[in-house]
């Protein structure tokens, strides 16, 4: 019976170990990050397109400045560089895809937390538009952020959750930088 009860208690010792090591593991926050963004934004995609069925529902009015709609983006950005053709579709596809490797193997490699969780989000949010230009040749934006004032590109923006990904991952990846910045030891200014 005592035997029973050690094991018993080491086993869940262990698994407290094992979880306590992950959430001190960067890598495994940030893989949790790339997975979390990626399922929230193909989830979301999934039920706008096929279950809500936003094309035959739009435009829903949230606020005076922000719709859902359904806006098929060919290119990046903005619908800089849109490709028309699947040859574009997939020099584009290629160009994430590269991105991603470059931005994945920094993830791997960094030893700071919040650096692995932002990297996460981009990364999640780049491989959410990635699939969509594999399943639909065009990534699916929904949120329509509109104004009359005079805000430059973002008087009209069309956004998903990809996208926000992305840009909360790169705003954690400026405030950490400005964090990590404060750590580094300080030397005199030569001359």
């Amino acid at each position: 019976m005592e035997d029973g009860r050690r094991s018993a208690r080491r086993k869940r010792e262990r698994r407290l170990v094992i979880r306590k090591s992950l959430l001190q593991d960067p890598r495994a926050i940030g893989l949790a990050a790339v997975v979390a963004a990626l399922a929230l934004d193909q989830g979301h995609k999934f039920w706008m397109l096929e279950i809500y069925d936003i094309a035959l529902r739009q435009p829903i009015r949230l606020t005076p400045f922000l719709d859902v709609v359904l806006s098929w983006n060919l290119g990046i950005s903005y619908s800089l560089f849109a490709a028309q053709s699947d040859v574009g579709r997939l020099a584009i596809v290629a160009l994430q895809s590269s991105i991603v490797a470059f931005l994945l193997l920094w993830l791997w490699r960094t030893p700071r937390r919040p650096t692995a969780a932002a990297l996460g989000l981009v990364v999640g949010g780049a491989l959410g538009n990635v699939c969509d230009r594999l399943l639909h040749g065009a990534v699916a934006d929904f949120f329509y952020f509109h104004t009359a004032l005079p805000v430059g590109p973002l008087a009209n923006y069309v956004f998903n959750l990809a996208d926000a990904a992305i840009f909360v991952g790169v705003a954690l990846l400026v405030l950490e930088s400005f964090a990590a910045g404060s750590d580094a030891p300080r030397t005199p200014a030569a001359g």
